[in-house]
């Protein structure tokens, strides 16, 4: 099944970026068809239709500026900071092209060198952005500082100026000075291409401006073949006009997701990093698990023997006063105290003492199996919960009871023969009625169990 899969996924591929460049290569289509099958002189020269048109292409520009500058302050991008000052330099320029529209007849150069001269600007910047993809963020304090841009706007401004003098110069009856104008924003716009082509990148974002490029660098070449006012001039301004609209849409997207044009991620991507996130999830969820666990065991266990605490005790005996009352079988309780341990512990140490303290429990475990419900309540202090009646929780106390006397516990060098237990037993429902109660009873007992000379068991 792997052949095949593999096979299959490398046709689509192949097949999807097929598509990609069939479309992004439609306006050569247009372009090849105007240029071998209409008249170059056939002309539509409509100075309204061009003013109107312009002026919607410089408030599109002048809106998506703002929109690129918006995301570059969030995310600090060097390409939006380049994006940003690319369709800022457009538009400010290019909105002389639309204001002397009507100039076409006593000053052509007045007219058409804004044209070029927007898309050399605006290509030369976009290239610069290219060249910073992937480079760390600028700092908060440089994006809000307000003298770059100015400084940028009065460049463009100076840009225009330039235009005018050159239009009104002994120059500007040279076409060169126009070709050359549009070759360097056609050349600049290839080599942007080629360089997302040879640097293999592939975001969604990115690719939107490598087809919004591609348009830009085509349109320079209608401009080129073109003459104001025919079909192919027209047709220009509509290629150029796709592709601004296909990168503002890129814009846009990156306003309306993560501001950034960079992590914005490929389906494949976004599928991949899922992945990830769902294992990092799963394994954060498993150890949050694990550590409740361990603070669930922390919080109900006694530290220093691993039997139950007080708490825990009185949970498992509310639990088992609940099971009674619904009709289920007796439960007892038996209250131990190691017998004579402060003595123990005054001759031989805490360290002797709390290793007979842990012996001691595991003893009581062995004893009650398979219940398991060992508590230390105070410092030599135990209780057990049993699920038998008084008569069969007294003849279990009573095996712990020998099991313990019988037992030579150790620690390190030292071996004491002499440990004993005294323990007191009652039953809920007949000893007592509340969980108060039999604690009480149970306590009363083991007092008289010590009372009566150690090492007994009392259940009544």
């Amino acid at each position: 099944m792997d052949g095949p899969t593999r096979a299959i996924r490398l046709t689509t591929q192949t097949y999807a970026r097929l598509l990609l460049a069939g479309a992004a290569l439609v306006p050569v289509y247009l372009i090849a068809y105007l240029f071998f099958f209409q008249d170059p002189t056939l002309k539509f020269e409509n100075h309204s239709f061009h003013i109107i048109a312009i002026s919607l292409a410089t408030l599109a520009g002048l809106f998506v500026t703002y929109v690129t500058w918006r995301c570059y302050q969030s995310s600090g991008e060097p390409l939006l900071r380049w994006l940003t000052l690319g369709l800022l330099g457009f538009a400010l320029i290019y909105a002389l092209h639309g204001a002397f529209t009507g100039y076409a007849h006593d000053n052509i150069w007045l007219f058409i060198l804004y044209g070029p001269a927007s898309r050399l600007v605006m290509a030369t910047l976009l290239l610069v952005g290219l060249l910073s993809y992937d480079r760390a963020p600028d700092v908060v304090a440089r994006r809000m500082q307000l003298f770059p841009w100015l400084m940028w706007i009065g460049l463009f401004l100076l840009v225009n100026v330039a235009v005018a003098l050159a239009a009104n110069s002994p120059i500007a009856g040279n076409p060169v000075l126009r070709l050359t104008m549009e070759g360097g924003a056609l050349a600049i716009s290839v080599l942007n291409v080629t360089l997302m082509l040879v640097r293999r990148i592939r975001s969604p974002l990115m690719v939107i401006f490598a087809v919004s490029v591609t348009s830009f660098a085509l349109s320079s070449l209608a401009f080129i073949l073109g003459r104001p006012w025919n079909h192919m001039w027209w047709l220009a301004h509509a290629i150029f006009a796709g592709g601004f609209f296909l990168l503002s849409y890129g814009v846009v997207k990156a306003f309306l997701t993560s501001r950034s044009f960079s992590t914005i991620y490929s389906q494949e991507e976004m599928m991949a990093r899922l992945a990830e996130a769902t294992a990092r999830t799963e394994t954060a969820l498993r150890e949050l698990q694990h550590t409740n666990q361990t603070l669930e065991r922390l919080a109900t266990t006694d530290p220093l023997t691993g039997a139950d605490n007080r708490r825990r005790f009185m949970e498992r005996v509310e639990s088992e006063i609940h099971r009674v009352k619904r009709g289920g079988a007796p439960f007892s309780v038996l209250a131990l105290d190691l017998d004579n341990f402060k003595v123990i512990n005054d001759r031989y140490g805490h360290q002797v003492g709390d290793d007979i303290l842990k012996a001691f429990v595991r003893k009581c475990v062995a004893a009650i199996r398979p219940y398991d419900g060992v508590a230390r309540v105070g410092g030599e202090e135990f209780m057990i919960l049993l699920p038998h009646a008084l008569e069969a929780a007294s003849s279990i106390a009573e095996r712990l009871r020998s099991v313990v006397a019988s037992t030579t516990f150790e620690s390190g060098h030292q071996q004491l023969n002499d440990v004993s237990v005294s323990i007191g037993a009652a039953q809920f429902g007949r000893d007592a009625d509340t969980i108060d109660d039999i604690l009480r009873v149970a306590d009363e007992r083991l007092y008289r169990a010590k009372h009566q000379g150690r090492n007994r068991v009392v259940a009544a």
